[in-house]
């Protein structure tokens, strides 16, 4: 790769350090664009929207939800259930968008009047999406309208079943679709195939961003036919909350409208006005405004908990409830919940890693297990993809010989895809998914035919991924500029995540003046620049890596280029900066 950062182009974990963007300069040289244009520009603002990016607002980002392919006549029908007092259901999925997605439907028709049921189905009963029994069941019930939220889009013989029993489905869904949609009266999802380019340039959305526009199509319909001459409009903004959470912990690329519903429904969160929310802050510790880091792994985790290991309808609840004492008692059983997972997550980590090793050479890996619990494998799967640097799937089989998987790719690899390829070719059950995420289930005896075609389908995308892996960077700084000025910068250009990656800086050449280990697999290290100014460094589960290795040999004369992001730290009151190394380089 040309023109390496600093001249790194192998660092001591075999990196090339690499410019994001075109190169902006190096130490002390004048650059052509400040810090938070450079950010901006470099992940992807055009120019022409550097204002608007550096605050985001929803009037700014928000499309005419009428460029989604059924979305007016899904607002129609939805109106129509609402004049005439129909039975509503909404189904959600049981994790954090589904929550989020059923919650924001739930809201806006109690608002309008209307009591709506809501159904979550179990993930070791039921699994995911509409099924045949479940729509048996509402229908039973008396359910007129169904609105499917995270879900829907591949639930051929569920909504080809509603559809015999007279129940109208509206869905709602962002997941990837095939060509044929499923029997429903409308379907919601900037992810159809057959989509405009105009609405598709919205497929980024979360289910709940997409709840959201229908939201606001509703609105509108029932705004033209009078419906609140004679009383209050909701104000759908006061639901970005909820936007916020659902797009943020279901890792949806935070660019375009993303920033717009993040950066907003933050603000909202702030104010601390539902007590669900309020109630899961206080379980987790979180008394500062909210961050993304808060909604992804504080907030999310803990909703997700109640759908992985413990009641699926948990998070709905919580999100629903106007109850400040409930909301308590339930914050207090997803934390609790969440505590339970975290203890079956590290066993069928350590379980599923021995088989890894057996595979560390293929380009994807599929390990499986009898008994691992199901509402943990897609974590595991995240964090073994981190490990090994290719896509895994992870997959718990039943005493049937059922597996249950989920997969976590690369940048640049299409596992959903592939997953869909792959039930297409009749070696799941089923299967479908995002580029980056994947769900599936499969007959143990097709686990090897799968496992190859897999191999087969992604290796060429997999070994130029690999190839082309480098540490993007954004700025290079000398140590004095690892200071509060620099974090206030840094955050202008948020909110960082998925597609909207955080800054990396590098610093240097630095000397390490003293270094600890925390809690044996944590290095914490005091660095300082040749002008005399240092500053704390921290590098979380490195131990018995190169790059903890090369931070101790150091020792006070060997000079280290050091790379990672730069954050605020708040410790007993007071405030001050921490590096966080990702990466280090020999000068």
């Amino acid at each position: 790769m040309a023109n390496p950062v600093c001249g790194v182009s192998h660092s001591v974990l075999g990196q090339s350090w690499q410019w994001r963007g075109q190169r902006m300069g190096g130490i002390g040289e004048n650059r052509l664009e400040d810090l938070v244009d450079r950010l901006l520009l470099t992940r992807g603002c055009p120019r022409e929207g550097l204002e608007a990016y550096r605050n985001p607002t929803i009037r700014e980002f928000m499309p005419d939800p009428s460029l989604l392919q059924d979305m007016d006549r899904a607002a129609e029908r939805l109106a129509l259930a609402i004049y005439k007092k129909e039975s509503i259901v909404i189904f959600g999925d049981y994790d954090v968008d589904g929550a989020t997605s059923s919650a924001l439907m739930i809201d806006l028709l109690r608002q309008l009047g209307v009591e709506a049921a809501y159904y979550i189905p179990d993930r070791l009963v039921e699994g995911y999406g509409p099924s045949v029994g479940a729509m048996q069941k509402l229908a039973q019930k008396g359910a007129q309208l169904i609105v499917t939220v995270d879900c829907g889009a591949q639930a051929y013989e569920a909504l080809e079943e509603a559809k015999a029993l007279g129940v109208d489905v509206l869905v709602v869904d962002h997941h990837q679709c095939q060509a044929e949609l499923p029997k429903a009266y409308a379907v919601v999802n900037p992810n159809r195939l057959d989509e405009e380019t105009t609405g598709a340039a919205y497929g980024h959305l979360a289910a709940v961003g997409v709840a959201f526009l229908l939201g606001a199509a509703l609105l509108r319909y029932l705004r033209n036919k009078g419906y609140f001459l004679d009383r209050p409009e909701p104000r759908l903004v006061s639901m970005l909350d909820l936007v916020a959470l659902g797009t943020v912990a279901d890792v949806a690329a935070l660019h375009g409208l993303n920033r717009a519903f993040v950066t907003q429904g933050l603000k909202v969160m702030a104010q601390r006005l539902r007590p669900g929310i309020v109630a899961l802050l206080d379980v987790a510790a979180v008394s500062n405004a909210p961050t993304p880091y808060d909604l992804g792994f504080a907030l999310g985790p803990r909703i997700n908990a109640g759908g992985r290991v413990g009641q699926s309808d948990l998070g709905v609840r919580l999100l629903t409830s106007s109850d400040t004492l409930e909301c308590q008692k339930l914050a207090k059983e997803l934390n609790t919940l969440n505590q339970e997972r975290r203890d079956i997550e590290q066993a069928v980590t350590e379980a599923a890693q021995i088989l890894c090793e057996e595979q560390r050479d293929q380009p994807v890996i599929v390990v499986a297990g009898e008994g691992w619990h199901p509402g943990v494998i897609g974590i595991v799967a995240g964090r073994l993809k981190q490990k090994y640097g290719c896509p895994i799937i992870v997959i718990g089989l039943d005493e049937k010989g059922i597996g249950k998987g989920s997969g976590r790719s690369i940048t640049g690899v299409d596992l959903g895809a592939a997953v869909l390829e792959a039930k297409q070719a009749g070696l799941l059950i089923n299967g479908g998914g995002h580029a980056m995420a994947a769900g599936l289930s499969v007959h143990k005896d097709k686990l090897e035919a799968f496992t190859s075609f897999l191999i087969e389908r992604l290796r060429k995308a997999v070994e130029k991924a690999q190839m082309e892996k480098a540490l993007l960077v954004d700025d290079v700084l000398a140590a004095g500029g690892i200071n509060t000025s620099l974090v206030d910068a840094l955050e202008v250009g948020g909110p960082y995540g998925a597609g909207w990656p955080s800054p990396h800086v590098v610093t240097g050449p630095v000397r390490v003046i003293r270094y600890q280990i925390l809690k044996g697999k944590h290095l914490s290290a005091i660095f300082v620049g040749r002008e005399g100014k240092s500053f704390k460094g921290i590098a979380f589960n490195v131990m018995d890596t190169p790059l903890a290795h090369a931070v101790i040999s150091a020792g006070k004369e060997k000079n280290l280029w050091v790379a990672g992001k730069v954050q605020s730290n708040e410790w007993n009151g007071r405030k001050d900066v921490q590096f966080h190394i990702e990466d280090v380089a020999w000068e």
